[in-house]
């Protein structure tokens, strides 16, 4: 799963911004400092990192300028309320991939990460899944059978990428509620019923039909191909 790191001091753009990001199936981690968000980004395995310009205790110039300098290369999504074009520039420069003004639509910031994941995905790192005629894009977060668009909600999204990417295997519930839910324990209540019974219904009216099948008494799986009697 794609995972954010948004450094911006003002917690209420913080909290909007991963709202959102997690609204379209992102996972999101916050640092309200340039230090601690300097810390995040050389520890963490970010897909991507929201950065705000003006930031306490190391500004977001420099904290690019570091985090470049000592190579890493994750896409960057510059905030600022410094739109003039020399500032843009001083940005770009620094080794922001785009920078975005303030105040801004978080449906904009949504189609500039996608589109700055999109260009660093080395040669070979899997963007799409692919089985039959069902396609799952995960740098968009969208889902389409034949060409058709089926709307998922973020849980189900990644319900869906984990089977797929298990495909033609027998997916467990234990292996569900660590891998979609993150939980180690089996909390005891229906969860997994649940979504994937909406699951199914989104992807019967997509077109989808059973491409979701149970193996009875045992857990799930996702083909193209009849499950055997």
């Amino acid at each position: 799963m794609s995972s954010i790191l948004c450094i911006e001091d003002d917690a209420a753009v913080a909290d909007h911004i991963a709202d959102g990001l997690r609204a379209a199936g992102y996972q999101v981690d916050i640092a309200n400092t340039g230090k601690r968000g300097l810390e995040m980004a050389q520890a963490g395995h970010y897909t991507a990192i929201v950065l705000d310009r003006m930031l306490p205790e190391l500004d977001g110039l420099t904290l690019l300028t570091r985090l470049r300098d000592a190579g890493n290369q994750v896409p960057v999504v510059m905030l600022s309320a410094l739109a003039s074009l020399d500032e843009r520039v001083r940005g770009l420069r620094a080794g922001s991939d785009d920078y975005l003004t303030k105040p801004f639509e978080l449906s904009e910031l949504l189609a500039r990460l996608e589109a700055v994941q999109r260009r660093a995905a080395p040669a070979g790192e899997v963007t799409k899944l692919v089985e039959g005629d069902l396609e799952l894009d995960l740098l968009a977060r969208r889902v389409t059978w034949a060409g058709r668009r089926i709307e998922l909600q973020p849980r189900e999204f990644r319900l869906l990428e984990y089977l797929v990417r298990h495909r033609g295997q027998v997916v467990t519930r234990s292996m569900l509620l660590e891998g979609v839910w993150d939980y180690h324990f089996d909390p005891g209540t229906n969860v997994i019923d649940v979504h994937v019974s909406r699951l199914r219904k989104k992807l019967d009216e997509g077109g989808a039909g059973s491409i979701v099948q149970t193996v009875r008494g045992t857990g799930y799986r996702v083909g193209t191909e009849p499950q055997p009697a």
